[in-house]
């Protein structure tokens, strides 16, 4: 697939042949790129509704999905550093961080500015710093599949820093981030077509150098954004489709 990730799709079992069709039963396991230790799931069986308006029908189960999950999880895939001279136009393919990074493009994120919303982060860096910020999901994604729609369950934690003048970092503090997205999905015109929706995000505090703040009012701005401007721009870009063969 990429550099973290192969899939292996070989045949499960002997081609099935009938009069007007072929079955073909594959694996459909991806793996982290070279390790090949099985994914801790079982794979459900399941079948494709009985229609024969098409050539060609391709399905993926939800362990598909999981074994993705997991090897990018294994991989370190979702292990993510953002300098604040990165901008977050960057495509990112996992939903949260997608989010997140896209959040942060609306501000010249720094300690004056999470000092503008953290009382304790200004008290702590009067000198407005550049800010480093090290997102981790610390369980593997939980990808779950739905009638046209899937959601992806992440638990990950945020860690900030500040990047002094020598180069050197220093640890303001680190939240617990719990975050539930869903993606539906249609198919208009010979395209699909997918519509964004951010279900639950919340923030907790781990750990702080700063001293205890509450995190309620950092949670409220970021999910607000998300709401009004990065979810609706997602969203107009899905709208317009992906072609289908």
């Amino acid at each position: 697939i990429d550099d973290l990730a192969e899939v292996d799709y070989s045949l499960n079992s002997l081609p099935a042949v009938f009069r007007p069709f072929i079955d073909l039963n594959l694996k459909g396991i991806v793996y982290p790129a070279g390790n090949y230790i099985g994914p801790p799931y079982v794979a459900a069986p399941f079948t494709i509704p009985d229609q024969s308006d098409s050539m060609l029908y391709l399905a993926f189960s939800e362990y598909f999905f999981q074994t993705s999950s997991f090897a990018y999880y294994t991989a370190g895939a979702f292990n993510i550093t953002i300098a604040e001279e990165v901008k977050s136009g960057k495509l990112i393919c996992f939903l949260f961080f997608f989010f997140f990074l896209q959040t942060c493009s609306y501000f010249n994120i720094s300690t004056e500015i999470f000092g503008s919303i953290i009382p304790e982060v200004a008290k702590y860096s009067v000198t407005p710093y550049p800010v480093m910020l090290k997102l981790m999901a610390t369980e593997i994604p939980i990808i779950s599949l739905e009638q046209d729609s899937f959601t992806v369950e992440i638990q990950g934690s945020m860690e900030v820093f500040a990047v002094l003048p020598d180069s050197t970092t220093q640890s303001l503090f680190t939240m617990n981030i719990a975050a539930n997205t869903s993606l539906a999905l249609n198919i208009f015109d010979q395209k699909l077509i997918g519509s964004l929706c951010l279900n639950r995000l919340q923030f907790s505090l781990a750990h702080s150098n700063v001293g205890f703040f509450e995190i309620s009012l950092l949670e409220n701005i970021l999910s607000y954004i998300l709401q009004t401007e990065v979810i609706p721009s997602a969203n107009a870009k899905l709208s317009k489709g992906f072609p289908l063969p």
